[in-house]
């Protein structure tokens, strides 16, 4: 690799530019400025001949201070434990047979935390150190990452302690004084336990589910999918525990495309999009079931499922964030996950998801997905 030209500081472009070493940038014709990282090279005096806009922008320092400077004094950096970094990996003077350092967590001077690696280019194996190529990057992003899976760690500790206490507060009180108890006492405080263990069922599982899609290992097992008669379930399961049955419409418009798809996995989606509309919306809740184009390249037809209601709807300004994490439409319970995780089973299937507002005013969600076809055909 070679770079077309070496970087001086955004403001003055132009005020010097130095020939940058060979093999020591993003590839030819390659400007560093546009590389996304923090981009330094040093050549084999150990000084900086490189410091792109992106270094510049995440140490805060100006290109054209450090151009030309030693390594060790155009980057101070530290370990965590405050020890000079250039010191303890010696990199013209160390093991001939080390190439590079791996990515870790350094200081800066005032403590700006970066993203460090280093490679270290030698003319010949064991040879002297040509120069010393290092990779800056800013740490917000795996810092929101950490946060992401600390609120994920607190919320499951949060909705896992109220069933897990209930289950134990009964189950120590029944096996205490089981005799004291009638036989519709017992019941009613087993039926609680049966249910709050279904709770906690639920959320293990959506747990499983999240840390699939996240490391991209949710899989489905395509079968024929009956998409009509899978929602007329899910209605029917409301009705019988005591909604109206007046509160659902349902439209299937014919001829629907065969659709092979993991059934476990659309019952889940329609669950959490019925459940939803049910719990936060109001009015009747209106399922149609269209064929329509497929969000997927070299296919004419696909299925489309929405469901809408007549409540309040969801604020424009939080559009953007429901298939977040945690993104909760109102205080009416539950962990925020369950948007989350439709989003992620929509998309392993190959379609899309979208929310807007239906013309009742209420909030409406329509999935999209193509006819594909069986696991030994795919």
């Amino acid at each position: 690799m070679s770079v077309a030209g070496t970087s001086t500081a955004p403001e003055g472009r132009d005020a010097r530019r130095t020939p940058a070493p060979p093999h020591a940038g993003a590839g030819p014709g390659v400007d560093p400025d546009q590389l996304p990282d923090g981009l330094v090279v040093a050549d084999e005096h150990g000084r900086v001949t490189c410091f792109n806009a992106a270094a510049a922008r995440i140490t805060a320092i100006r290109s054209a201070d450090v151009l030309g400077q030693p390594l060790e004094k155009a980057l101070p950096l530290e370990d965590l434990e405050g020890r000079r970094w250039w010191q303890l990996t010696d990199p013209y003077g160390g093991l001939a047979i080390r190439v590079r350092q791996p990515e870790r967590n350094l200081l800066l001077p005032g403590g700006r935390e970066v993203l460090v690696s280093a490679r270290y280019v030698r003319a010949e194996p064991l040879g002297p150190v040509r120069c010393v190529v290092v990779s800056l990057r800013d740490t917000e992003a795996r810092r929101r990452t950490e946060r992401s899976h600390a609120e994920l760690i607190a919320t499951v500790a949060h909705e896992l302690r109220s069933p897990l206490t209930s289950v134990k507060g009964f189950t120590a009180t029944l096996l205490a004084k089981w005799e004291r108890f009638t036989d519709d006492q017992k019941r009613l405080m087993l039926e609680t336990v049966d249910a709050d263990a279904d709770r906690v069922t639920r959320l293990i599982a959506e747990l499983l589910d999240i840390s699939r899609i996240d490391s991209g290992r949710l899989e489905v097992r395509r079968q024929p999918v009956d998409i009509g008669a899978a929602v007329s379930r899910h209605i029917q399961a409301y009705v019988a525990a005591g909604q109206r049955a007046d509160r659902f419409l349902l439209r299937i418009e014919q001829p629907l495309p065969a659709l092979w798809a993991d059934p476990d996995k659309i019952d889940q989606v329609l669950s959490n999009l019925i459940e939803n509309a049910v719990r936060h919306g109001e009015g009747t809740v209106t399922i149609d079931v269209t064929p329509s184009a497929s969000p997927r390249e070299g296919e004419e037809t696909g299925t489309s499922v929405t469901v809408s209601d007549e409540g309040p709807g969801i604020p424009e300004e939080s559009m953007n964030r429901v298939f977040t994490r945690f993104w909760r439409g109102s205080k009416r319970g539950g962990t925020g996950l369950g948007l989350y995780i439709v989003k992620g089973i929509v998309e392993v299937h190959g379609g899309t998801i979208t929310v807007g507002r239906a013309s009742g005013g209420g909030a409406e969600f329509r999935f999209t997905l193509p006819v594909s076809a069986p696991a030994y055909l795919a």
